[in-house]
């Protein structure tokens, strides 16, 4: 009954699925059995017509493969299941094909058809399964399949399945190298793709079948620039390094200015020492380099500036991998001032894994011989634990040798002298040869290093002597005559000293220079004579060749002894001996058979030898590429591709340039919404209309009479991507050319805060002409427009520097999201206004003043108000809360322009007074001015379109507006502690107009008062990864503390914090939202260099006012 139940429980298969099937009855002789029956429960269930059946023996065939068992001869049964209906066992039957396609690929074949027809399955897993199956099978003759199936998903609707089709490529490319041609257009058509789900697969494609075509990569460039940071963590991996290739082979070296000065310098200092005609033509070549310096500054190209700024967040990255590529990345194509950022993200990678740890400390053991300065803030970071690894130990030895200079040494030393103690020999040993390597490369402490070293002499552990003395013997090379008394130590622990290669350095030491010590010398010798015969090899040698020296030097005291040492040689038993003792007798001991060579002997013994260099391993591994194998291996490894040199100039940047079509500027969806609007299709103020999303604008670029740049803003956030990849470097040479008539602008106005108000309308009836010239400029022709913005791209591209353009592309990543939130129809409108309205509300995170129209003053305070406000001094030693507001006056922000709101122009400004009815809001006030003819009625908010956790409280309805009155009204709203727009539309009784309010991230705050002591204590709260510090130079006008204080407290709503120092200028306030502690340190020094620190509890925050604090001091 037993057995037949134990039998029963087996066919079941639930106790023991995979194992080998051992009979239950002692009498079965199951041990034995053939393994005909194996699996027939499985091979039941599969062939039955129930789908649970299957799912259930679908499910336990898939656990043995993941548990490494063989299921292989259930590959017909699981294959004829590749028809079933139901999804799940479908799904589990190509995760089983993938496995066994490769090994049963006849039995594969006869079910390719139903491959074939899974790649045409509604469901998108199944037909990335079945083409993933098909690829796995590696017959030559379903190539032209294969090849078929891959063009087909390459253009598939799902992302998945695109991505699938990346991961066929190399499988197809290592089957037929012979398809690369056919394979290289799928790759340029993935490359193309837009989602990040494709990206990183497709360029893992490109680097395994055609790494050298870069042609593929110039028009992706921008766009893998900017998907980079959403790709998946190998994805990204894969782009930063191929990226990092093509850099350099697209963009200047940042450091050239700087290697030729260098070269310069070295040429004249090696020059002085020869005669004059030598000299003249070195100063020819430093005239040549500096002439050369002169004419031809570097200035960044605005990509490989994209490029940096778009990989540095990654160094926040949880994966060890994608932290690492961004170093290699910076260290390979930074300029020196920027590369330090990598440091600290590497020193959290310290944290991980041991093998981790392994791979980041060989890349910093590299990075330090030529950056030592960036890691030297972290060098507690690389001391030794007593639970790391030897080969841990080892490198960070390494590293701690290389930061070694005069200023840390002191620290680094006593830590060695700790690690001496270790258990562990290696390491001890490793520990003695880097105390050798800081002795050699810093003068100053080679007499302690030496002292420290012969006392180790005395140790009990013989591996530590015999290391002591090498090390010992290599730095006696350098100065022999000063240390005889060393010399003279060594030569009496010759007695206790019991280890061969120990005894053996002491005796080439003593030899070497027994001149230094004539007296003991001798003794040494008369001492090993006696213990000859006892000796290890390695120490006879050694006796032999002193021997011969001091016959040579002394040959009156060491005549006999030589010749007693010698007889004794002759006849040891190990052969090297007694052939060094016949010829070392032959060579100094003149007879009439003795060669020439004889009278060279003292020259050949004695002859100077060069001190050994002591260098570090890993001197000349960065030509290999960082966070590579072939870097961890010091060899290269297969598929390793070199790391291109930087090109001599540089090569055309237009070819990253992507033209966006024509169909691209006016969406269906755009159409709709022109239906709806009730509007004629030719306006009066067609021209000038702004961000107001009326179809009188729409209809403008419909007609295709805008310029190319006018393409480039366009309102779903798709058509924003390709528009960016488009023309993005002349799209934001026009705004940055914008932007500084703005702030000249802005500077004339600030210059007289109160003025007549007729002065004011003229200046502003000035600009409204201007506006009204750039914008009438579209109207020529394309091509007159393409022309003139090519050329001005150019002029402009000649004269940015690095940071201006870092600041310009955070001004597009602030415009894309910008554009994505508009509401759900979106309207097309005249591309030059809608940029520039744009740049108005988007600068507003990264520069002070970025408004076209700053109000004068005298429209929301009076004249005598300002000059009251201008006369308060932030300055005195104690500030009370009562002296919270900024000196400075508020600044205004366009909200509707008067052309496009049709008479009705509306301003606002953040009041920085408390909102009463949610404190929480920041208030806002809006000031309305009616610039028409008739009244404006009804003038309320509708429509508000606010992102997660945002809410608004909407100003009460003007109900009438007279012609030529001005009214003001306050709003709240509540923007999270984030700088995202608050977009709404403004209703009249007869229009609507979308806009939208953006806050700059001083706006966010709210001042607080703290006393010296409380600040200090936040501050102290507040440290590392909630502390961003920035070095700075002040401008020349902001030398003060007066002015530092006034530029601050305009940049952001802080109160001053009193201080003791006169040197130090504090600000302290809270986020309105969360409340989280924002505080602001100016350290001045002297000639205007200054340090910045923002402590604040939320780091993007910080990160954003630190810029804007740095952009208020320095302009």
């Amino acid at each position: 009954m037993s057995a037949s139940s134990a039998f029963n429980d087996e066919k079941g298969g639930s106790s023991s699925v995979g194992e080998p099937e051992y009979g239950h009855d002692p009498a079965s002789g199951g041990i034995f059995s053939s393994d005909y029956k194996r699996h027939d429960d499985l091979k039941e269930m599969l062939d039955s017509n129930k789908d649970s059946l299957k799912l259930e023996a679908m499910k336990r065939i898939v656990a043995m493969v993941a548990r490494g068992k063989n299921a292989s001869d259930l590959f017909p049964a699981v294959v004829k299941n590749v028809a079933c209906k139901n999804i799940e066992v479908k799904k589990l039957v190509y995760v089983y094909l993938v496995r066994y396609a490769e090994e049963q690929q006849d039995l594969a074949l006869l079910s390719i058809s139903t491959f074939q027809r899974g790649l045409k399955d509604p469901n998108q897993l199944i037909r990335a399964s079945a083409l993933r199956v098909l690829s796995s099978i590696r017959v030559t003759i379903i190539v032209p399949i294969m090849m078929l199936a891959i063009k087909e998903a390459a253009s598939d609707m799902s992302p998945y399945v695109r991505k699938t089709a990346a991961h066929a490529i190399p499988k197809l490319y290592s089957l037929d190298p012979e398809q690369k041609d056919q394979l290289i257009e799928v790759i340029e058509k993935l490359l193309a793709d837009k989602t990040t789900l494709v990206a990183g697969s497709v360029v893992m494609a490109f680097e395994e079948v055609c790494p050298e075509r870069i042609d593929l990569i110039h028009k992706n460039y921008r766009k893998l620039c900017n998907l980079l940071i959403d790709v998946e963590e190998w994805g990204q991996v894969v782009i930063i390094n191929m990226l990092t290739r093509y850099a350099r082979t697209q963009f200047l070296n940042p450091n050239i200015n700087e290697s030729l000065l260098e070269e310069g310098g070295e040429k004249t200092f090696y020059g002085s020492e020869e005669d004059e005609d030598e000299d003249d033509e070195d100063k020819d070549k430093k005239a040549e380099v500096a002439t050369m310096a002169k004419r031809k500054p570097y200035v960044m190209d605005p990509d490989h500036r994209l490029l940096l700024r778009n990989t540095k967040p990654l160094l926040q990255s949880r994966n060890a991998a994608v932290v690492m590529a961004v170093a290699q990345l910076y260290f390979h194509l930074a300029p020196k001032a920027e590369v330090g950022v990598i440091a600290k993200a590497l020193v959290r990678l310290l944290r991980s894994h041991s093998e981790v740890q392994y791979v980041v400390l060989q890349n910093v053991a590299t990075m330090t011989i030529k950056r030592r300065g960036m890691f030297e803030p972290y060098l507690k970071s690389f001391y030794i634990r007593s639970t790391d690894p030897t080969q841990i130990k080892v490198l960070k030895l390494e590293v701690l040798t290389n930061l070694a200079n005069e200023t840390n040494i002191s620290t680094i030393l006593r830590e060695f002298q700790t690690y001496i103690k270790s258990m562990d020999k290696d390491f001890v040993a490793a520990t003695i040869q880097a105390i050798g390597r800081c002795a050699t490369n810093i003068g100053e402490v080679r007499d302690t290093c030496l002292n420290g070293l012969v006392q180790l002499l005395s140790n009990r552990d013989e591996l530590v002597v015999a290391e002591s003395v090498v090390v010992i013997k290599k730095l006696l090379q350098m100065q022999p005559e000063k240390h005889s008394d060393i010399i003279k130590h060594m030569a009496k622990l010759i007695d206790n000293i019991q280890v061969p290669m120990a005894r053996a350095s002491i005796l080439w030491l003593i030899g070497e220079y027994c001149e230094h010590v004539p007296k003991i010398s001798p003794d040494v010798l008369r001492k090993m004579a006696k213990s000859f015969t006892n000796e290890e090899d390695i120490v006879k040698l050694q006796i032999i060749n002193l021997a011969a020296k001091l016959y040579l030097t002394n040959s009156k005291q060491t005549k006999l002894l030589t010749q007693y040492v010698l007889n004794l040689a002759k006849y040891d038993q190990n052969y090297d001996i007694r052939d060094r003792a016949r010829f070392i007798r032959q060579l100094i001991v003149p007879t009439e058979k003795s060669g020439a060579l004889s009278k060279y002997a003292k020259k050949l013994f004695l002859a100077l030898k060069p001190a050994p260099v002591l260098e570090s391993p890993f001197k000349d591994r960065d030509h290999f590429q960082l966070g590579s194998l072939s870097h961890l291996l010091n060899a290269k490894a297969g598929g390793y591709q070199e790391l291109p040199d930087w090109p001599e100039a540089a090569p055309d940047p237009s070819v990253r340039n992507v033209e966006v079509p024509e169909w691209t500027k006016c969406s269906s969806r755009e159409k709709r919404k022109e239906k709806k609007v009730e509007k004629p299709f030719y306006s009066d103020s067609e021209g000038e209309s702004g961000p107001t999303e009326s179809a009188d604008s729409e209809s403008d670029s419909a007609n295709g009479s805008e310029s190319v740049s006018g393409s480039e803003v366009s309102g779903s956030g798709s058509e924003s991507e390709e528009s960016e990849e488009g023309s993005e470097s002349e799209e934001e040479e026009e705004e940055e050319d914008e932007e500084k008539d703005k702030k000249k602008k802005k500077k004339e106005l600030k210059k007289k805060p109160v003025q007549e108000s007729e002065s004011e309308q003229s200046s502003e009836e000035e600009e409204e002409e201007r506006k009204h010239e750039r914008k009438s400029k579209p109207r020529k022709s394309d091509s007159e427009t393409e022309s003139g913005d090519e050329e001005e791209s150019e002029s402009e591209s000649s004269q940015s520097e690095s940071d201006e353009s870092e600041s310009e592309a955070e001004v597009k990543k602030k415009k894309k999201a910008a554009q994505s939130k508009p509401p759900a129809k979106p309207v097309k409108t005249d591309g030059k206004k809608e940029k520039k309205e744009m740049s108005l509300l988007d600068l507003d995170d990264f520069e002070p003043a970025p408004s076209p129209q700053v109000t004068p003053v005298n429209s929301f305070l009076s004249s005598s108000l300002v000059t009251d406000l201008e006369g308060l001094s932030l300055s005195d030693s104690v500030l009370s809360p009562a002296t919270i507001a900024p000196s400075s006056a508020l600044k205004s922000y366009e909200l509707l322009h008067r052309i496009t709101g049709e008479g009705l122009s509306v301003e606002y400004c953040f009041s920085r007074q408390p909102f009463s009815p949610d404190a929480n809001m920041v208030a806002v006030q809006i000031q309305f001015t009616n610039n028409a003819t008739s009244d404006t009625k009804n003038l309320h908010m509708e429509d508000v379109k606010l992102q997660s956790g945002m809410r608004v409280k909407e100003f009460p309805e003007i109900e009438l507006l007279p012609a030529g009155e001005t009214t003001t009204a306050v709003m709240g709203i509540d923007f999270c502690d984030s700088t995202q727009a608050a977009n709404f539309q403004l209703c009249t009784h007869t229009r609507k107009f979308f806009v939208s309010i953006q806050p700059p991230v001083g706006e966010l705050m709210r001042p607080i008062f703290l006393t010296e002591n409380e600040f200090k204590k936040e501050q102290g709260q507040l440290m590392g990864m909630n502390e961003i510090t920035e070095r700075l130079t002040l401008d020349v006008k902001c030398r003060n503390e007066h002015t530092i204080v006034q530029r601050v407290t305009t940049a952001a709503n802080l109160s001053r914090v009193p201080c003791g120092s006169d040197k130090e200028c504090r600000f302290a306030g809270r986020t309105v939202t969360s409340s989280s502690l924002v505080l602001v340190t100016v350290a001045t020094k002297e000639e205007g260099a200054a340090q910045l620190t923002v402590n604040c509890e939320k780091m993007v925050i910080g990160t954003m006012l630190v810029k804007d604090i740095l952009q208020a001091l320095t302009q």
